[in-house]
């Protein structure tokens, strides 16, 4: 596997910023904690950190609403601070992916201030979508567009003009129409890749153009918004809302393509493209375009055999034909935690650690999700307690609760080791999450970071000797999800994943001893138990 770029197969460990680890005692994570737990995560096994947006920013959308994409945020640190960060994170071994952000900026953005100042048909107000109000007065919106948040996606301005937000209505969306736009966000790519950043994930990727002339959503699209994706997007209206995944989008990923490629060290870029089909997701990792592209598919496939191979089958048959890997993902900030999505308790546990196995044993890259490794739930959090402008805006529950700081040490009281003691986290952390800290795993050689860091040191040393095609295994029983990796050196073995998602034990004995199973004793007399999963030699 020589000359293959770092990030085709690697393990990248999602940083949500807030909630990772907390230098100062203010109650919130920040780039000097994450400095401080490097070490943590070079031991875990992964090749790659992504971090969540840590700009400056008023943070109406704890970040994702950026004022300024060439600073970092005080409340996180400094450029200083980051550069210090990134210098460690090397050191280790660990290469580094920033959140970019280009379809919306903050309504405090040096820009959308101007715009609001300048008025009607200046220049200023071209970089950003305002239209005119319908009706005799202009005092409706535009058209009927709504924000994912819930609510209008149109504010009015004093003088009468509406501008578009797809999420909050202090993210204001750019018009990509405008060439300052793309020229604007290429200097901000070429200032982090400057600093020495490794790669972006691009937030919002599907949604940056829109079609011409802004037609209103059909009405039945509308009513499709029920039917939710856990990010609070429908599956069938994406593929009819005029403001997403429109053609457009792709020649701003081409102009990305070449300013990556002006760098060394194969710098990339993964697409946070929430789109319908994987076909359509393929689009964007086009030999021209991104490198990867979050296969949200299998985030969303149900503890399911079936639906687990259909996945596989619809990726690979998408990816292969423009020459691209596949990219795995269980859980993000945006979804509820994989324990709670597969069913809570002792079920959702055996459930996550089994679907952990499948999806490192894949071919292609993987991204894990600070927190996964240890296991933790969904929270339901308090609604005194939830700052999620999802929930503020009446758009739902919101997302706060798979963004709870995570605890490190194994203390009887929170923070648990997140900050200094005594340091209230910005969300409240369950009273009995020292048992689930990283203190406490790490002395129990069956916990689920055991797993994760034994999982990922055997997936470092197969890789290389693995093919990049997956097939499908039989097992004589519709509940087992079974797939195969030949071995691409002679005299070395492959690898066979077995996952039982059924109700009753299921033969292994023709495979062999197991070199790592999803937990202790689950394949006892030559058979697997349910909700548990095995690597085989093949």
């Amino acid at each position: 596997m020589t000359n293959v770029p770092w990030w085709r197969h690697a393990v990248c460990y999602q940083i949500y910023v807030r909630s990772f680890a907390d230098s100062d005692g203010d109650g919130v994570g920040d780039l000097a904690g994450i400095a401080q737990r490097l070490p943590y995560l070079a031991d875990l096994g992964v090749d790659a950190i992504w971090l969540t947006p840590f700009y400056r920013s008023p943070q109406a959308d704890h970040g994702y609403d950026v004022a300024d994409y060439r600073d970092v945020d005080p409340l996180f640190g400094s450029l200083a601070t980051f550069d210090e960060m990134l210098a460690q994170a090397h050191e280790l071994g660990l290469r580094v992916i920033v959140d970019i952000v280009p379809n919306h900026s903050s309504d405090q953005h040096e820009w959308f201030r101007a715009a609001l100042a300048a008025g009607p048909g200046s220049p200023e107000r071209e970089r950003y979508v305002f239209r005119d109000g319908r009706g005799a007065d202009g005092g409706k919106p535009p058209n009927n567009w709504q924000s994912v948040f819930g609510g209008p996606a149109w504010t009015q301005v004093d003088d009468g003009q509406w501008y578009l937000h797809l999420f909050d209505s202090g993210q204001p969306d750019f018009d990509w129409d405008n060439p300052e736009v793309g020229d604007e966000f290429e200097s901000i790519l070429r200032f982090w890749l400057d600093r020495g950043v490794d790669g972006f994930r691009i937030d919002v990727a599907h949604g940056l153009a829109k079609e011409s002339g802004l037609p209103d959503v059909d009405e039945f699209v509308l009513a499709a918004a029920d039917d939710l994706t856990p990010s609070g997007l429908s599956a069938r209206a994406l593929a009819a809302r005029p403001y997403w995944d429109q053609p457009a989008v792709h020649d701003v990923y081409r102009r990305w393509h070449r300013v990556l490629g002006s760098y060394e060290g194969d710098r990339m870029a993964i697409a946070e493209a929430w789109v319908p089909t994987a076909e359509t997701l393929a689009r964007y990792i086009r030999r021209d375009e991104l490198q990867q592209a979050f296969n949200f598919l299998w985030l969303q496939a149900e503890w399911s055999a079936a639906q687990f191979r259909q996945v596989i089958v619809d990726t690979f048959a998408a990816v292969e034909p423009v020459g691209a890997s596949p990219t795995w993902v269980l859980a993000n900030h945006d979804v509820i935690r994989t324990v709670t999505r597969y069913g809570d308790g002792p079920v959702g546990v055996a459930r996550a650690r089994s679907a952990a196995l499948a999806m490192l044993a894949l071919p292609g890259s993987a991204y894990v999700y600070q927190g996964d490794e240890l296991g933790l739930p969904q929270i339901d959090v308090a609604e005194a307690d939830r700052q999620d402008p999802t929930w503020r805006r009446g758009g739902g529950v919101g997302r706060d609760g798979c963004r709870i700081p995570i605890p490190w040490a194994a203390d009887d009281a929170p923070p648990f080791g997140f900050g200094p003691n005594g340091s209230a986290p910005w969300l409240p952390q369950p009273s009995d999450w020292g048992a689930r800290s990283v203190a406490s795993q790490e002395r129990d050689p069956e916990s689920m970071l055991a797993l994760y860091r034994s999982a990922l040191r055997l997936r470092r040393e197969l890789v290389p000797g693995l093919g990049d095609r997956v097939t499908l295994v039989e097992r004589g029983a519709a509940d087992v999800f079974a797939f195969a990796r030949a071995a691409t050196r002679p005299g070395e073995s492959g690898l066979v994943c077995v996952v039982n998602c059924g109700a009753a034990a299921v033969p292994v004995g023709d495979l062999g001893e197991p070199i790592l199973t999803s937990g202790p004793g689950v394949v006892s007399d030559s058979a697997l138990a349910p909700d548990a999963a095995g690597w085989f030699r093949a």
